[in-house]
Parts: C-alpha cells; sequence; structure tokens
C-alpha cells in the first residue's frame, strides 16, 4: 500500500484568534496586520478573515491596497504571543495522531498516517476527529487534505475552506488535479501564471502535456518540478520532528514590490510572527540570514553570524535590513522576502550587543 498523508491547514488562523478573543469581530471583515494609517499606511497584511477577502483582501498584499479595497474593515495589529500559544496548543493535540509530525508553519502541519489507518475511508474518519478536537478546545477550525503524498494533501486541504475535508484516493490524484489552476501549484505565482498564459496553459492538465525540455528551458530547474507536480508526483517525506535547526519565516508579496519601505515593513512583521516563538521556546540565535527574490524568479540569500548568541529582536531586524539593503538599489521589483535564524541554542541566558 501507498502512503497515506494529511496536511491540516487552520482556517485564516490569526484572524481567527482574533475572532475567538473577539466576539464583536464576528461576521465582519478582519484584516490583521500593519496599522492602514487611512490608507498611507506602508506595512503589508498578514491574513484576512474570509469576509474580508470577499472583498479582495488577501494575505501580504500592501496595508494601502487592503484599506482601498476594505476601508469599512476592522483593522488589528497581529499579537504574534497569543498566536504562537494557540499555535503550540493545536500542535500538542494534533501530535498524538502520528508520530510522522512534520510542522511547516505556525498554521499548517503534515502528518504521515500510513501506519494509523487502513485506507483512505479510514483516514477520513480520523481526519474528522482531529477537526472537532482542535474546534472544541482552541475554538478554531482547520481544514484538512488527504491524498497519497505531500503535495496532493496540501492542494486538497485548500479545496473547501473553511473547516473543510477533502479526499483524494490513489486512484483519484489526475481526476483531482487536472482541471485546478496551474496558480494552485506550489511556486507558482502571478509573473509564472502569465508566462504559461501566454505559452496557451490554464490548467494543470494543460501543463502536464508541455515537454518537461520545454519548461527547463523557460524556467531552469523548477521547470522539472512544474512537470513533476503536474502528474501529482512527490516523493518527499513527512519529516519527523527533530531537533530544530533554524526558525523563520517568509512571504511572496501578492504584487511584485520596488518600494524599500514596503520590504522592510515587511520585514518587520515576519520578524515579528517568529520572535515571539524564540522567546516562548527560550531559545538564542547565532546567525540571521535572508532570502530575496526578484520578479524573474532571481533568488539570493545572505547570512551574517555573530560572535555570540542572542535572542534580541532588534538585533534581527536590524542584520536582516542590513544584508537586503543591496539588493533594493538596483531597481529591480521583488517577488519574496525571508528572514531566518539559526546556530541555535536552548535554555540558556541570551547576550546583546550591548553587554559584548
Amino acid at each position: 500500500m501507498g502512503r497515506i498523508i494529511m496536511h491540516i491547514d487552520l482556517d485564516a488562523f490569526y484572524a481567527s484568534v482574533e475572532e475567538r478573543e473577539h466576539s464583536e469581530y464576528k461576521g465582519k471583515p478582519l484584516i490583521v496586520g500593519a496599522d492602514p494609517q487611512e490608507g498611507r499606511g506602508r506595512g503589508v497584511v498578514a491574513t484576512a478573515n474570509y469576509s474580508a477577502r470577499e472583498f479582495g483582501v488577501r494575505s501580504a498584499m500592501p496595508i494601502s491596497r487592503a484599506w482601498k479595497l476594505c476601508p469599512q474593515g476592522i483593522y488589528v495589529r497581529p499579537n504574534f504571543s497569543l498566536y504562537v500559544k494557540t499555535s503550540h496548543e493545536i500542535m500538542s493535540i494534533v501530535k498524538k495522531y502520528s508520530n510522522k509530525f512534520e510542522q511547516i508553519s505556525i498554521d499548517e502541519i503534515f502528518l504521515d498516517v500510513t501506519d494509523k489507518v487502513s485506507d483512505f475511508e479510514a483516514a477520513g474518519k480520523l481526519a474528522e476527529r482531529i477537526k472537532k478536537e482542535i474546534l472544541n478546545k482552541e475554538k478554531v477550525t482547520c481544514s484538512i487534505g488527504i491524498g497519497p503524498n505531500k503535495l496532493i494533501a496540501k492542494l486538497a486541504s485548500d479545496y473547501k475552506k473553511p473547516y473543510g475535508l477533502t479526499i483524494v484516493g490513489f486512484d483519484d490524484v489526475k481526476r483531482f488535479i487536472d482541471p485546478l489552476p496551474v496558480r494552485k501549484l506550489i511556486g507558482i505565482g502571478p509573473k509564472t501564471e502569465d508566462v504559461l498564459k501566454g505559452m496557451k496553459i490554464e490548467t494543470v492538465e494543460q501543463l502536464s502535456k508541455v515537454e518537461v525540455k520545454s519548461l527547463i528551458d523557460i524556467f531552469g530547474v523548477f521547470g522539472y518540478r512544474m512537470h513533476e507536480m503536474s502528474l501529482g508526483i512527490d516523493e518527499s517525506e513527512v519529516t519527523e520532528e527533530g531537533e530544530i535547526k533554524s526558525i523563520g519565516r517568509e512571504t511572496t508579496f501578492e504584487e511584485d514590490v520596488g518600494t524599500p519601505e514596503i520590504v522592510f515593513a515587511a520585514i518587520d512583521e515576519l520578524v515579528d510572527g517568529f520572535h515571539e516563538e524564540i522567546i516562548t521556546s527560550n531559545i538564542q540565535f547565532k546567525t540571521v540570514s535572508i532570502k530575496i527574490r526578484f520578479e524573474n524568479f532571481e533568488t539570493h540569500t545572505r547570512a551574517k553570524t555573530f560572535e555570540f548568541h542572542t535572542s534580541d529582536k532588534e538585533i534581527v531586524r536590524d542584520t536582516a535590513k542590513e544584508l537586503v539593503q543591496s539588493f533594493l538599489n538596483i531597481g529591480r521589483r521583488v517577488r519574496l522576502i525571508g528572514v531566518r535564524v539559526s546556530g541555535l541554542k536552548f535554555g540558556e541566558k541570551q547576550k546583546t550587543l550591548r553587554e559584548v
């Protein structure tokens, strides 16, 4: 028997937690992110609830654009310590259902339940138990996708939202993915979608019929991955939980940005997002790294390592901005930005630059 993989995606997680804490937000468009300053703000949207999404508001969108689309929305600054605490509680619930558990972000988890269930029908029943337990104990919803690999499970979890369950069996993969827009495949954003549309490719089925060499000629090594995804192929394993090597976040802007202030604001949001995890887990780091991807998919990374360990948030922010600065003076628009810390130590007293 092949694998049975489950992908659990917490629905509009930050917004869901805010609605749990503030009943007056329910049923209203809610945007979590920077202060819009009546359309003048330079930050980005961290997440939006489903009511706000009906107005076109999306994660990583400039907050100024969100304000134009939905000025009547409720705008709140993120409460990352609360989100991290809730995430930890949910992870504790989910871990007991499989010993092959991979948390890929604050609100996404893969489980390999091959050894826990007899077939996909049993996996569906297990998923319903997980959904209900998370809702009953933490008062937030999740959507779950089940498939024969991580790719299909992740696509399935996004198929019915919120509080959905989609099961794609071994024999159903092509029938499930063929009609999907190519944009649904991991790593295909607006620019790649536009190139594919120019090639008369809009669905996964159409993509699957393109010679792999043609895709590699146009998209480089990612072309080969696109070909595999179009066939529903993904051999990657659910990585069992082990020692954390690094902590970080990255975001792909809804539209490529050319303003350094927006990139810096995104860095602030990313660092806020994972710094609470550093503090609550009593972790110190020694290396700060950034990842930047331009509109043409050219990607660079830079890192800086200190002589000491610390958990100082300002060190992460300042170093990340310093590392990214040289890439922002060359007139190209930015598609993705990421910040990560590594060289971790656990449970020791931190140092700051002022103590060294």
